[in-house]
């Protein structure tokens, strides 16, 4: 499989989770201001490290689901950012799928810009890497946030969330190939 074939597997396996969640709970998420969406991801990346470091796990969520639902909070806090209307919580299912889609496209076009650029250089990556990645871009986003939505030279909390997508995508990658310890 390239590439592409794998970062559409990856996708697929999280939105599956998403559309699933989706007729279970609705569009509850969208109660989400973006800084719990951003402490939602900080959460799940804080566990991911905390397991790797202590190889020890507690919980039975693996991290193959915490990386899917780092990918599901960064598109959840995606959509969040171009919906600006409060009242509207209730999405219909098509819509969220729309959305999910149209944040993908975006994220993936993104993957393959970069993969261009640096040659896929993130296959020689630690799943360690992507985990601190994601947390320095939550951290980012927090500060953008204190900052009022606010910053001098740098990119916006979306393309922060779009990076973030693409790491927990990598990490789901290689650990399919069995790169890396799941």
């Amino acid at each position: 499989m390239n590439t592409n074939q794998q970062y559409d597997q990856a996708i697929e396996s999280c939105k599956t989770i998403f559309l699933q969640k989706t007729k279970d709970y609705g569009t509850s998420w969208r109660v989400y201001r973006t800084i719990s969406v951003a402490d939602q991801i900080y959460i799940k990346a804080k566990r991911i490290r905390n397991i790797q470091q202590t190889g020890i796990q507690k919980i039975s969520d693996d991290i193959v689901s915490e990386f899917k639902g780092i990918l599901n909070y960064a598109i959840i806090g995606l959509i969040q950012l171009d919906i600006k209307d409060d009242e509207l919580e209730d999405l219909p299912y098509e819509t969220v799928e729309r959305l999910y889609n149209e944040k993908v496209a975006v994220a993936k076009s993104l993957m393959q810009d970069k993969n261009h650029d640096y040659g896929e250089a993130w296959r020689e990556m630690s799943q360690e890497s992507f985990v601190d990645l994601s947390l320095a871009k939550i951290l980012r986003i927090k500060q953008i946030l204190a900052n009022q939505g606010k910053t001098i030279i740098s990119e916006g909390i979306d393309a922060n969330f779009y990076d973030i997508i693409n790491y927990a995508a990598f990490g789901l990658i290689l650990i399919n190939e069995e790169k890396h310890r799941s």
